[in-house]
């Protein structure tokens, strides 16, 4: 996979959309070419970014911040994910079919590879969720760009007529904003209850002008590097994709689409990666914390979209007002996306009269922190290795108390089993 051709593409249809439609609609393609080197690539930004947001930053203001827990967080990712990239195919299937309707012609491929790129704007504006306060009117910004992108590509990808595209727009989002709205009852009902900056894509360096992908580096821990090495490993799912598509074999297609999706979870590996035992999550929480006795303790490993999670919780009690809640997770088979989050989630920090929060990077690990001190409440949480999240939340002396609890954790021990469970199909 050419990383850099995805760039340019970003790029020439955001900034050039009128000429760079002609072009893109004359460019060989094939359905499982376009998932595997553009789509699954741009759409899990979206994702990523409401995970972000929703289970490390949280939602909140006027002192309160709510945060989806960490694996209905993940849960909810790949949901999203996956039923986004099923939208897009059905999205393409409607847009296919209404083309003689406006004077088109019918091409499935045409037809995926536009809502594809006129999706792209609001897939990367998306990315904005994770800005404070305005990131909702960047992601409106996005869905109306998008949506004027169609209007411009329709012409060059299903030949209407220009004066027809205007209405084969309206229909086209219409069905589209019907179908969005499914998707996010289905994914609110999963876990119970949403621009493209220099931070969230950091490590791309773009020289020269002419298009030249050749001059696209690309930092590999950075945003854009994992996104690449996800990639690689995506293509050639996609031609396994293009050649049953050809057989007709619904099996294998369904066998490669998951192949893909692995690719994009697993954080670019070839096989899938198992979850740490219920057992072995468990031998992490300690029998007491500093003069707390624990008091409870449970563990669970689950499936999201075949993707393993697996998580442990302990209650630690003096009896004297002092609780807290000692958390270890492991993201498992779906650690590609931990390993994305940790690269785009920005830093930041905020004060109250009455306390603080923040978000920072600390010896390559993604931490959060937040105290109250008239509640005597807080938080304190780690990412460790780009997959298994550790976390200390409750009612303590202070935050360090909250700090010890996490430390209380073999974190080198838990560092050293990050590619436990990787399999190779």
């Amino acid at each position: 996979m050419d990383f850099g051709k995805i760039i340019e593409r970003v790029k020439a249809i955001l900034t050039t959309p009128r000429t760079e439609w002609p072009v893109a609609a004359a460019e060989p393609a094939s359905v499982g070419g376009l998932y595997a080197g553009y789509i699954v690539i741009v759409a899990a930004l979206p994702a990523i970014a409401s995970f972000i947001k929703g289970s490390l930053i949280g939602y909140g203001g006027f002192g309160i911040t709510i945060r989806t827990p960490f694996t209905l967080g993940i849960v909810a990712m790949v949901l999203g994910y996956v039923l986004s990239l099923v939208m897009t195919y059905v999205v393409a299937l409607i847009v296919n079919a209404l083309a003689p309707t406006f004077g088109g012609q019918k091409d499935q491929t045409q037809a995926l590879k536009t809502i594809a790129y006129a999706w792209t704007a609001y897939w990367i504006a998306s990315i904005g969720t994770i800005v404070p306060w305005l990131g909702w009117l960047i992601g409106i910004a996005g869905g109306i760009y998008s949506i004027y992108l169609l209007y411009l590509g329709l012409p060059h990808t299903m030949k209407c007529p220009p004066d027809k595209a205007a209405g084969y727009t309206a229909v086209s989002v219409v069905i589209t904003i019907v179908l969005g709205w499914i998707i996010g009852l289905v994914v609110a009902g999963v876990v119970g209850t949403a621009a493209l900056t220099g931070a969230s894509m950091s490590g791309m360096n773009i020289t020269g002008s002419n298009g030249d992908s050749s001059n696209v580096s690309i930092d590999s821990n950075s945003a854009l590097g994992k996104l690449a090495a996800m990639g690689q490993q995506a293509e050639q799912a996609g031609k396994q994709m293009d050649a049953a598509q050809k057989s007709g074999d619904s099996a294998a297609q369904q066998a490669a689409m998951g192949k893909i999706l692995g690719a994009v979870a697993g954080g670019g590996t070839t096989g899938t990666v198992e979850a740490l035992s219920p057992d072995q999550v468990k031998a992490f929480l300690p029998d007491s914390l500093d003069g707390l006795k624990r008091t409870s303790i449970s563990a669970q490993r689950s499936g999201a979209m075949g993707m393993q999670l697996s998580d442990a919780s302990a209650v630690y009690s003096d009896g004297n007002g002092h609780n807290i809640t000692l958390e270890v997770t492991d993201s498992g088979g779906a650690k590609g996306w931990m390993s994305m989050a940790t690269a785009m989630a920005p830093e930041e920090e905020k004060e109250t009269d009455h306390g603080y929060e923040k978000t920072y990077t600390d010896s390559g690990r993604l931490t959060h922190e937040a105290w109250d001190t008239q509640s005597k409440s807080g938080e304190y949480s780690l990412i460790i290795a780009q997959r298994f999240s550790v976390k200390a939340n409750g009612n303590a002396d202070s935050i360090d108390q909250l700090k010890q609890a996490v430390g209380s954790v073999d974190l080198g021990k838990l560092e050293s089993m990050k590619d436990s469970g990787v399999k190779s199909n």
